[in-house]
């Protein structure tokens, strides 16, 4: 028995490393173009800076790649068992399905808890890391971050600039929005649409931009629910709310297990809404069991698939993955209604994995 856990340990792990540094990288990428892409296409981070930021974003996207590439290897691994006919072989040596998946349940066990350890703590304290880091270099370098024909975010304006020469601009558009709560909800409304031919970008003593002077603009602005013409010889529109994550909270999502008991308790007190925070706790606490509900739903429909084509095994996972997150997003979408318990609702994919999974386990067992 030595042996063979070992074996199966072995080609467990050689292919949990490549599936998860492949979807490591794919999530990588996805957060490098949707975060960091404004600073590399300007040219003004220096190599050094990209690289600690890569690094920063390592914990976060691992939080999510541990347990799809796990799901993704062990469906690929039991597959491959199955149609080689080596699970035949071991069944018939006595050894039956249950006791072939310990082996690989212990290591789905041990891979929850390092998802847990990133998923409450290291992920969360890298991610706000990450924006202070991101967040400063456009506090630092705001007025370089101009570039000719691109749309830039500056808080409460977003601008785009036909042609940049340091801090004037030609051709320049102006959209304007700010948040306005309703039913309990912050939602972000349009409130600026105009057109300078110039302007210019003014910065305060720190280099953070302050507000944008334009010149012979024409547009439209809302006022009082309703939309009013703008034409002026020069218009200052003020910048608020420039990224700069320091004197920002964290949002829950970016917050450890620590910070959000204290900000549950905080908001208890004072007599805040604790739903949102409560479900984010045991939607962190929920999805840190993620490698062992795959592993576990994973193993058996990796042998009933019988095949070791890879775009079996992909197909399954993705399906399965679909299912799960679908259970996450409902609870999280339904965080202002505490009647419907929705703290419970994240647990559901968890107990549903993990009671289909041992089924299914059970019923290959007695086959």
């Amino acid at each position: 028995m030595k042996t063979l856990n070992t074996y199966i340990l072995r080609q467990l792990l050689a292919t949990v490393l490549l599936t998860v540094a492949v979807f490591t990288f794919l999530l990588l990428v996805g957060n490098v173009l949707s975060d960091i892409f404004e600073l590399v296409a300007s040219g003004k981070a220096s190599f050094g800076l990209i690289s600690r930021a890569l690094l920063l974003l390592v914990p976060f996207v691992l939080v999510f790649s541990l347990p799809i590439g796990l799901l993704t290897a062990t469906l690929l691994l039991f597959g491959r068992l199955s149609a080689d006919q080596e699970l035949t072989a071991i069944r018939a040596s006595g050894i039956s399905p249950v006791r072939l998946a310990v082996p690989a349940l212990a290591f789905a066990l041990v891979m929850s808890l390092l998802c847990a350890a990133f998923n409450l703590k290291l992920a969360p304290e890298a991610r706000v890391e990450f924006k202070q880091l991101r967040d400063s270099i456009l506090l630092e370098r705001g007025a370089a971050l101009l570039t000719d024909g691109r749309f830039i975010d500056l808080g409460n304006v977003t601008l785009y600039a036909q042609k940049v020469t340091g801090l004037k601009m030609s051709g320049v558009l102006i959209y304007g929005a700010t948040n306005v709560v309703a039913d309990g909800r912050t939602n972000l409304v349009r409130n600026l649409d105009v057109y300078a031919p110039e302007a210019e970008l003014q910065v305060n003593a720190s280099g953070r931009p302050s507000a944008l002077l334009l010149h012979q603009v024409q547009g439209l602005f809302l006022s009082g629910g309703e939309w009013q013409s703008l034409f002026k010889e020069s218009h200052l529109e003020p910048i608020k709310d420039f990224k700069d994550s320091g004197h920002r909270p964290p949002r829950l999502s970016d917050m450890s297990l620590t910070q959000l008991l204290a900000e549950r308790h905080r908001l208890g007190r004072a007599g805040g809404r604790v739903t949102p925070v409560t479900v984010q706790i045991h939607r962190n606490l929920s999805f840190s069991f993620a490698c062992l509900c795959f592993t576990l739903v994973g193993l058996p429909l990796g042998v009933r698939a019988h095949r070791r084509e890879t775009n079996i095994g992909l197909a399954l996972a993705l399906a399965l993955l679909a299912a799960y997150y679908s259970f996450l997003l409902l609870g999280s979408a339904l965080d202002t209604r505490p009647h419907l318990h929705p703290e419970l609702i994240v647990w559901l994919p968890t107990a549903l994995f993990l009671a289909v999974g041992g089924g299914l386990l059970w019923r290959l067992n007695r086959q």
